[in-house]
């Protein structure tokens, strides 16, 4: 792609971001009103704003056969971070409702035998067992109700298994030890900012994640905004493990373990 078609392909972009993200419809048909004109320039653009997504999946642990789900997976971008580790998995399935940024998925899948393609909703979508891995890239922050969609990704895991997350976000006014403390300033401008996109950077995200997988790592960083120079939009990665199912113990191990007090 030349610089004139790049500036052109973002400039297309920011205009559509400027109009903001149309109201009075329903979420997938603003969805797809919005991405429709840009969805062709998507990943480029987004690829200076929408940090630590490699990250996050190269902390992914992926076992041999696994399968995995990304809700909100979009364009199916994130795939191409996997690398060679996607040899080595059964399959990765991109679950959205965003019908043009799926079809930019679809040819993303025409050269990754083990992209799936669903078109649903990251809330109620659920596949057909148990899966190793689910995770959101930039992705919570744009579904309305993200605890709908947070308690669904853990609900299709196995046991054990790894729920990820790498999004926006502010922190609260009052943070335990060891997290960031974002100042008031922070806290204000990045909602409002975002917010007219129909993204919606909040602080309980994080918070929420943390409460129902307390087994986790998390990275907290800031990123620039293209044509912002100024702007660091803060933002996490969260890798959290679903507690492992207890083995029913026999009646024979319930009598030993008696003994044994």
């Amino acid at each position: 792609m030349s610089r004139l078609e790049a500036l052109r392909g973002d400039f297309a972009t920011v205009q559509r971001m400027l109009r903001g993200m149309p109201r009075g419809t329903s979420h997938a048909e603003a969805l797809s009103a919005f991405y429709a004109p840009q969805a062709r320039h998507y990943d480029r653009f987004r690829e200076r704003l929408l940090q630590g997504r490699e990250a996050l999946i190269e902390r992914l642990p992926l076992a041999d056969g696994a399968r995995i789900v990304e809700l909100g997976g979009g364009t199916g971008r994130n795939a191409e971070f996997f690398r060679s580790k996607l040899d080595r998995v059964e399959s990765l399935t991109i679950v959205d409702v965003c019908a043009p940024l799926l079809a930019q998925a679809r040819e993303r899948a025409l050269g990754i035998p083990q992209l799936r393609i669903v078109e649903a909703d990251a809330t109620t979508y659920q596949p057909d067992e148990p899966v190793d891995v689910v995770y959101f890239s930039y992705a919570l922050t744009m579904i309305p109700d993200w605890r709908a969609a947070i308690a669904n990704a853990v609900a299709m895991l196995k046991p054990g298994g790894v729920l990820g997350v790498v999004d926006f976000h502010v922190s609260e006014r009052r943070v335990p030890d060891g997290f960031a403390q974002h100042g008031a300033l922070t806290r204000a401008f990045w909602p409002i900012w975002f917010r007219h996109d129909g993204v919606r950077v909040s602080s309980q995200h994080f918070p929420e994640l943390r409460r129902l997988l307390p087994d986790h790592a998390f990275v907290e960083a800031r990123a620039g905004v293209p044509y912002l120079p100024f702007g660091r939009v803060p933002y996490y990665v969260f890798v959290g493990r679903k507690p492992a199912m207890r083995r029913r113990l026999s009646s024979r191990e319930k009598y030993s373990q008696r003994l044994s007090r």
